[in-house]
């Protein structure tokens, strides 16, 4: 999942976000090729808009994974990149299988908590990530964990001195920085991965619990119980591991802040109050109830591809850059009226066209750089980032020679800004590169619009993040160039929002790609100084991130 619309950005000095990077410069150790500027002006409009309009055609049907509309997307991209001379990324060939497990949950579902009874999608959501039949929890002993989160680098472990296997765990969602952002905890009120979901269920399944339920709230979620209840019903993609899963806890699940009050009532307790015991310091206590549901589950498995296209370096070639975009979007809907196309021109098509053009750019260099350039366009994103999440637990460069990531997703359709917003601002010294690339626009970095959303955690580059790969996002901001970009942006930014993830996210002549030729130069170069250089860049001391030895 990605940002699906732009908001108002808050300016901040990267001095102050990037303590790591202070009065660093970037620096070289060859001449800048001879035809860089000539190759970075050459990055065009008319490019891009040939790419986005053929992959967002009725003829690629949405590019499922999986689907005659994936083949046609792997054909488009892998002849693009053999034209321009790029070699096969997985040995002789462009493509890497990811294998996938489609798994559907029946909704005829009853959780019951004590003497609570809690119905799919009104109180609770449930599902299992184990490749079984039926998944029960009978009468498992309920512990609340308070954020469930287990952090050395902040003091804070919620799991400390508690035993929880076979037990349920309830946890509260997003971290205790968002409650009291001036209470020095974590981040503040910008979210760390510490208060994703993906990551609680993690760690629950390490603390060996058997179940793991998490407390919704729509403010400190950052979206409502809807998108809770739409989006883990219904078919729920995955990988095929080894085990089956059989590490993960056995049921996976949310409940309504409503449940919660009533569950914590019947322990005899009042939800606020041991909230706010969680807020304050590492927190658990035992409930005294216990939960049962029962989890009816079908599922099959299927092959999809990730395309990997490397143009190798003249000095060393094993240390790469790899940018990342994803081809995949939704797939047609063929119970639908009328369209039934999810064509995905902005998600993701504009991504995937930029990975094209900066190849291209690449390509066109008279001094080919030292370092590789690969560009690994990966699918099933729509269904939880797993393209990229399986490359990063099977990478075929290994991730100690993976320089850097930079990653393109959902580029900016509004015309030209004079702001760059980072995505996860102050992570890691990609920043000082990128800063540097925007001086060249005469444009300026901000941090993205609500920060307490978590949005770094939701698109390609953070499966490289969480493997220790310094990883950028960054994409046009929200300040435009001039007036009449500014009168384009309200009139499009309309369409743009109502049009995500729906059908009629298709490309449209009236676009102002100028935005993305911004962004494509912008990255081309932070990719370019990086490919010419003996650099590492390093994460920042207060990221949740760091190299793997």
């Amino acid at each position: 999942m990605k940002t699906c619309y732009k908001l108002m950005m808050l300016c901040l000095p990267l001095t102050l976000a990037l303590s790591a990077c202070q009065n660093q410069t970037v620096k070289t150790t060859q001449p800048v090729a001879d035809n860089f500027e000539e190759v970075y002006q050459g990055i065009n409009a008319a490019d891009l808009k040939r790419h986005i309009k053929t992959l967002a055609s009725d003829e690629f049907e949405g590019r499922l994974p999986t689907t005659i509309g994936e083949q046609k997307t792997l054909d488009y991209l892998v002849n693009e990149f053999k034209q321009l001379g790029y070699q096969p990324g997985n040995g002789d060939s462009f493509l890497q299988p990811v294998e996938l497990i489609e798994m559907t949950a029946d909704a005829d579902m009853t959780m019951t908590i004590g003497d609570n009874h809690f119905a799919y999608k009104k109180g609770m959501m449930a599902s299992t990530k184990r490749e079984q039949t039926k998944v029960t929890l009978k009468d498992s002993e309920l512990v609340f964990v308070g954020y469930g989160i287990n952090a050395p680098e902040y003091n804070w472990n919620d799991y400390q001195g508690l035993d929880v296997k076979g037990k349920t765990v309830v946890i509260l969602v997003n971290d205790p920085g968002f409650e009291n952002p001036q209470g020095g905890k974590f981040q503040g009120k910008t979210m760390t991965y510490y208060g994703r979901w993906t990551y609680k269920y993690e760690e629950a399944s390490r603390q060996g619990a058997k179940a793991a339920l998490i407390v919704h709230e729509t403010k400190p979620a950052s979206y409502g119980w809807s998108v809770v209840a739409n989006s883990w019903s219904g078919p729920q993609y995955g990988l095929v591991s080894k085990n089956g899963n059989a590490d993960r806890v056995a049921v996976e699940g949310w409940l309504t802040r409503e449940a919660a009050q009533k569950v914590f009532a019947d322990a005899g307790l009042k939800f606020a109050n041991e909230k706010a015991k969680a807020i304050a310091s590492p927190y658990n206590k035992g409930l005294g109830l216990r939960a049962s549901v029962t989890v009816n589950n079908s599922f099959k498995k299927s092959t999809s591809y990730n395309v990997i296209a490397t143009l190798p370096g003249a000095a060393t070639p094993d240390e790469h850059i790899i940018y990342t975009a994803h081809w995949d979007h939704l797939g047609k809907d063929e119970t639908k009226d009328g369209d039934q196309i999810y064509n995905g021109a902005h998600d993701n098509a504009t991504g995937t066209a930029a990975a094209i053009v900066m190849a291209k750019a690449y390509s066109q260099l008279s001094n080919r750089p030292k370092r590789s350039t690969t560009f690994l366009i990966v699918t099933a994103e729509e269904q939880g980032l797993l393209g990229s999440k399986y490359y990063s637990e099977h990478p075929i460069i290994p991730l100690g020679k993976t320089v850097a990531n930079l990653n393109m997703d959902a580029m900016n359709v509004l015309g030209k800004t004079k702001d760059v917003a980072v995505v996860g601002m102050g992570k890691s010294e990609l920043e000082t590169y990128l800063e540097k690339a925007a001086k060249r626009q005469g444009r300026y970095l901000v941090q993205e619009g609500r920060p307490e959303a978590g949005y770094y955690y939701r698109s390609d580059h953070f499966s490289f993040a969480k493997q220790g790969v310094p990883a950028l996002y960054a994409e046009g901001g929200d300040i435009p160039i001039d007036e009449a970009t500014a009168q384009y942006r309200k009139r499009t930014n309309v369409i743009i929002t109502g049009c995500y993830h729906q059908v009629c996210d298709k490309y449209r002549e009236n676009w102002d790609l100028s935005g993305i030729v911004q962004d494509t130069q912008l990255l081309f170069e932070v990719g370019h100084d990086l490919v010419t250089s003996n650099a590492w860049p390093k994460w920042a001391p207060s990221s949740e991130f760091q190299r793997k030895e």
